[in-house]
């Protein structure tokens, strides 16, 4: 019911005449959930606690209990792949609690979008232009002032992820969000191999191939001292928790769960929406190389089969 509300207001900002005042609307619907969901104290896994005001998922409503839980934290973030900006993890962040943070894109046309809207200047945000790569992401964070200590890194950028958190060592968040891809299955530790020029739809056309499976990021989670929260009920993100502070989190969740995605993203070759969903997915990247991050082994999707659990086989 309160998601079917947001909804609702969402319809109204896209037809209103008054933009910001029907965003308004949406960031007051947001702050109402943060009072009805924030305090609880013991939650059944991260789904309980989902809501969206401008991410996609649900993140806002995750992300928000998870901080709330998290009094002191810096009220810093630093969020890439973020298009335009107006869906997005930190938005709410930004915009509802006047968090500070940087954001970055490969595209200069969506980075001069967010130049061009008011978040410009009535928050602390600093939009950066550049295509991420392994080796010029500390560069870049530290160039725009934001190393150290911060609140809150939001990884998506559908390709080097997992080598590129691998590499972030200038800044420290204390909670990490970072999109996996749930067609490479919950058994193997598994990425694309590293090409700083990775794009998604140029790599495969049909959009499958990309990231790195959750057990990648669990195993590079633990590798850098972080505790598994669990992932939205969509199977999209996953939320980790720094050790230092993963008592205060982990104590208050009673199931670590994960999810497998039931959308679809995918193209066909005419670049057109296909509708292949499920595990079928994985059938349309077999061919194609993933690198075990573990044993630094590659050898083709398919190799690995089978790929999913029994729950994630659907």
């Amino acid at each position: 019911m309160i998601n079917k509300v947001l909804d609702g207001v969402r319809q109204l900002k896209s037809r209103s005449k008054f933009p910001k005042f029907s965003e308004q609307l949406l960031i007051n619907q947001g702050r109402l959930l943060s009072q009805t969901f924030a305090s609880k104290t013991s939650i059944e896994n991260l789904t309980e606690v989902e809501w969206k005001v401008f991410s996609q998922w649900g993140e806002d409503g995750i992300l928000d209990w998870i901080i709330h839980q998290l009094p002191g934290i810096p009220e810093v973030f630093i969020e890439f792949g973020v298009e335009n900006y107006r869906e997005a993890n930190t938005r709410y962040l930004l915009q509802a609690r006047n968090w500070k943070g940087m954001v970055i894109d490969g595209s200069a046309d969506h980075i001069a979008d967010i130049k061009q809207q008011d978040l410009a200047w009535r928050f602390w945000l600093t939009p950066i232009n550049a295509f991420i790569t392994a080796e010029n992401i500390n560069q870049l964070i530290e160039n725009a002032g934001f190393g150290g200590e911060i609140g809150l890194l939001s990884i998506d950028i559908d390709g080097n992820d997992y080598w590129v958190w691998e590499k972030i060592s200038i800044a420290n968040p204390v909670v990490v969000v970072v999109e996996y891809n749930a067609v490479f299955g919950n058994k193997h530790a598994i990425s694309t191999p590293y090409d700083p020029a990775f794009v998604r739809n140029k790599a495969h056309f049909s959009n499958q191939y990309f990231g790195a499976s959750l057990p990648a990021f669990n195993f590079l989670a633990h590798k850098k001292g972080y505790q598994f929260l669990g992932t939205n009920h969509s199977g999209v993100n996953a939320f980790y928790i720094r050790n230092d502070h993963s008592e205060k989190l982990l104590s208050k969740i009673k199931n670590i769960v994960s999810f497998p995605s039931r959308f679809s993203d995918e193209r066909l070759d005419s670049g057109e929406l296909g509708f292949t969903r499920g595990v079928k997915r994985q059938q349309l990247i077999n061919h194609l190389p993933v690198v075990n991050v573990q044993s630094a082994e590659i050898m083709p999707l398919k190799q690995l089969e089978p790929l999913y659990s029994p729950a994630w086989e659907d």
